[in-house]
């Protein structure tokens, strides 16, 4: 059905962007502010680009954050892609229903809870908190995200290609990897991504468990705040945003010709 062009629609669209990205404009504007208050407009500069570089405090703060993040979500995706296939493959076992009540409770339990709890834990073995704590943490609340993203493409995977492999005398093994695994890999790095997107980002259960000799980036910029909007958080927060921007449009273009491309692919075999 053709909708036609209306007033009210367009009104809409306009202040739900408006509302949606505004405040990002306004923050990318003053980024580029030469005065110190956030909010008076004294002329174009970059210099706060400059004193965030030589911040040692922000600059420790994302490197502890990025390499957190990373560990933690290449572990968080293998052990979450292993649950996953046990939860789809394997049936029903004793203990099912726990091990997934288990796996997915992360999803709904509020983060203060999962933060305290995992502070309770650390504590009660003695260990001491630091990044290494915070690595722990954050496997523990985003290997449920990789599972629920790959339990759901191996719940419609076709295993009659994987009964073809072992026919052919494949192992188990060897028929996960050369043919489960190359089929579920857009799953697998879509939660690689969540989990990582997850950890860069989460800050209620980092104050939890993180310790003197760690901070990271949300809790630099968190506890900044709390003193007094900062110029050199609008030059940070804008150059976040450029990242995850340069990052969408290239996902939205590989996409689009990897599609562009599976569609000559199919083209050609049909002519042939």
């Amino acid at each position: 059905m053709n909708r036609r062009f209306s007033w009210f629609n367009a009104t809409s669209i306009t202040l739900g962007f408006a509302f949606l990205y505004l405040p990002m404009i306004i923050l990318v504007t003053f980024s580029f502010n030469e005065s110190k208050l956030v909010t008076v407009w004294a002329g174009f500069s970059t210099k706060w680009y400059g004193e965030l570089f030589r911040d040692q405090a922000f600059l420790n703060a994302a490197w502890v954050t990025l390499k957190v993040a990373v560990i933690s979500s290449t572990v968080a995706t293998v052990l979450g892609t292993m649950a996953a296939y046990v939860i789809v493959r394997a049936g029903r076992f004793p203990g099912r229903t726990m091990f997934s009540g288990m796996i997915y409770a992360p999803l709904v339990m509020p983060e203060v809870i999962t933060g305290l709890a995992m502070l309770l834990l650390f504590i009660t073995i003695g260990l001491d908190r630091g990044v290494f704590t915070i690595i722990l943490a954050h496997i523990t609340f985003t290997m449920c995200f990789v599972s629920v993203v790959v339990s759901s493409r191996l719940a419609t995977f076709d295993r009659s290609l994987e009964e073809a492999a072992l026919d052919l005398g494949c192992t188990p093994f060897d028929a996960f990897k050369s043919v489960t695994l190359p089929i579920i890999a857009p799953a697998v790095v879509s939660g690689w991504l969540l989990a990582f997107t997850l950890s860069l980002d989460d800050l209620v259960i980092s104050q939890f468990v993180a310790g003197p000799s760690a901070t990271t980036l949300p809790m630099k910029i968190f506890s900044s705040v709390r003193l007094g909007v900062n110029p050199q958080i609008n030059a940070l927060s804008t150059i976040l945003i450029s990242i995850v921007t340069v990052g969408v449009i290239s996902a939205s273009l590989i996409s689009k010709r990897s599609i562009a491309r599976q569609r000559a692919e199919e083209l050609a075999a049909v002519r042939t």
